[in-house]
Formats: structure tokens, sequence, C-alpha cells
């Protein structure tokens, strides 16, 4: 095996956990795979063989990260949902286009509420969760990436932590009752089961939706079980990328398709009945909410 193919051999090794960095790092699987390729043209064209790297994956993993860093600053400076992809090389070359259905399987594994909180997190405070938290990288070995002390990353670190996990507003016992009342709205949704739906419902429950949603020139009111149910209905489709999440502190409904958030249901539950809902959807609204991750 010539040196080239060896390289190549060596950095195939370390592909699926490199892209796991990125995809987390990014929650894009065309930029995870972008940034995924450019950590192999610098390992391809440094001067450094591989051979010489006492640890590779985490040689890797630090190229890997910096790259993502400079995606996601460069994002955040010009607002924008993508970045220009790297050039290939045909030494190592990835799919020519982005299965979404791939894409959607992989944001489900990872947790798209995961992934609708860390787009919200700062491009630092993001690396530094992502690779302490989730990989287990020591707070020593990402400070240099992000250029601050292992202590100050540590404390970044934990105020994404925080982020990340939220702050229930209400009782353990009364967010688990009200986490079984959503479960079962969600799952009465995505099964088309409109009687159980129903019976989760106040006759008299109210619906409150922006414009956004339908889109409609007005907000959108509905009232009664069978009126809210039939809605509920409707929206079916979109209940299969909808998945639980700690919205201002309680039990609400996030939608995220491929992990970017789209809209929130935020629910008022009176003695195990819903008796509002309130579908956020407009974006200035969505980037008022308080989201977290919701433990199973």
């Amino acid at each position: 095996m010539d040196e080239s193919s060896g390289l190549t051999a060596r950095f195939e090794e370390h592909r699926s956990h490199l892209r796991a960095v990125s995809y987390r790092m990014l929650g894009s699987l065309s930029e995870a795979d972008d940034a995924v390729q450019e950590a192999w043209l610098r390992l391809n064209r440094s001067d450094t063989g591989d051979s010489d790297i006492e640890n590779l994956g985490g040689w890797l993993t630090t190229v890997v990260s910096r790259v993502c860093l400079n995606m996601l600053r460069s994002r955040e400076s010009r607002r924008e949902d993508s970045m220009d992809a790297y050039p290939t090389d045909p030494a190592v070359s990835r799919e020519d286009a982005v299965d979404p259905e791939q894409e959607a399987v992989l944001a489900d594994s990872v947790g798209l509420a995961l992934l609708v909180v860390l787009d919200t997190l700062a491009p630092a405070e993001r690396l530094a969760f992502v690779l302490h938290d989730l990989f287990a990288v020591p707070f020593d070995e990402i400070a240099p990436m992000i250029e601050r002390s292992p202590a100050a990353t540590r404390q970044l670190a934990s105020r994404a932590r925080r982020r990340v996990k939220g702050a229930p507003l209400v009782p353990d016992a009364d967010l688990t009752r009200r986490r079984g009342v959503v479960d079962a709205f969600l799952a009465a949704t995505r099964g088309g089961s409109f009687d159980a739906l129903v019976t989760l419902l106040h006759p008299d429950v109210v619906l409150k939706a922006d414009p956004a949603v339908a889109p409609t020139p007005a907000p959108i009111l509905l009232t009664g079980a069978v009126t809210v149910a039939r809605a509920a209905m409707a929206a079916m489709q979109r209940a299969h990328s909808t998945r639980p999440a700690l919205v201002d502190g309680s039990v609400g409904l996030a939608m995220a398709p491929l992990g970017r958030l789209r809209l929130v249901l935020r629910f008022t539950i009176e003695d195990g009945l819903i008796t509002e809902i309130d579908v956020v959807a407009e974006p200035e609204r969505l980037g008022a909410l308080d989201l977290a991750v919701l433990d199973a």
C-alpha cells in the first residue's frame, strides 16, 4: 500500500467520529461533511506525516473542531443558515448530495430538542459543551481552540449546560403529570386518534396560533375540543418532526424538522386537561422563548 492510500485508510477510520462531532457542532449534515472534508484536506497538505502524529484521532478532532468553530462564527456574523462548501478532493470524496431521510434519522438520534437548544448557544459555548459533555474531551485540549484558559472554558461549558438542561418552573410531580398529557397529545396526533385527542382537551379549549402557521393574514383562534382536535389532525404530518421540550420552564412541543426550529406549542393544563394551546411560529416570538432539553 502506497503512502497516499495508507493516509486515506487511516483517515477513514476516524471519519464517523469526526462526522458525529461536526454534526453536533453544526446541526447540518451537509456542513458537517464539509468540515470533515476540510480536515482531510488539511491532513493531506500537512508536512507532518500521519505516522508522525502521536494521536491522529485527537489531531483530527482538534482540526475539525476549529473548522466548525469558524463556520459557526461565520454563520453568526452573517446570520445565514448555511455556508459555502469547502473544495472537494477525489481521494476522500463525500456523497454528492445529502439524503434528507438520512439527515432526519440522524437528527432524531441526536435529539431534536438538543439540536434546537445548541443552535441558541454562542460558538465558543457550543464547542466547549459538545466536545466536553458529549465527547469527553478535556478542557485543557479545548481551551487553545477558543483561545481561553481551561478555567474559562469550563465556565463556558457550565453555562451552556445550564441552557441545555433548563430550569423547570413547576414541581417535579407536576412536570411529570404535564409531560404525560403532552406525550399523550403528541401520540394521538401522530396516530390520527381523534377520539383519544378529544378526551385530552377541555370542552372549552382555546387554540391561538401565529399567522405564520398557516400562513394567514391574521392570528388563528379556535375554540372547542372537537374543532381543536380536527385542526390537530390536519397537522398530523408535522407531528412526526415534533418532540417534547422544556418551554419557558414547562412542558411543550417543538417542531424542528432536521433540527431547525419551525414552531412551538405551549400548553395550559388544568386538572389533567388541556385548556389552552399557544402555537408560536413568528421568528421574533420563537427567539424570545426559553427552550431546553426535557429529560426522558
